[in-house]
């Protein structure tokens, strides 16, 4: 069972606002969704490609994959951000 819209924004935030507290930046709640979003598409690309894992449903492990996806694009754009 895949995620409705309504899942994506209460993951995409909720991942979104841990990686925020983790990776120590301060982003507003847009911001915070927006990065949850990206960062649940890049997990989810990650978990499917290349553990060969399907990740989907509204349940922890969509979470973390998201988390985990969030984390890596805020550590990314904040090795572009020090380069520019």
């Amino acid at each position: 069972m895949g995620l409705g819209i309504i899942g994506w924004l209460v993951i995409g935030i909720v991942a979104g606002w841990l990686a925020e507290k983790v990776m120590g930046r301060s982003h507003g709640l847009i911001t915070n969704l927006i990065v949850g979003v990206l960062g649940a598409l890049i997990g989810g690309f990650i978990a499917q490609n290349l553990l060969g894992t399907p990740v989907g449903g509204f349940n922890l492990v969509t979470l973390i994959v998201a988390f985990g996806g969030a984390c890596l694009l805020l550590f990314l754009l904040g090795l572009v951000k020090r380069r520019a």
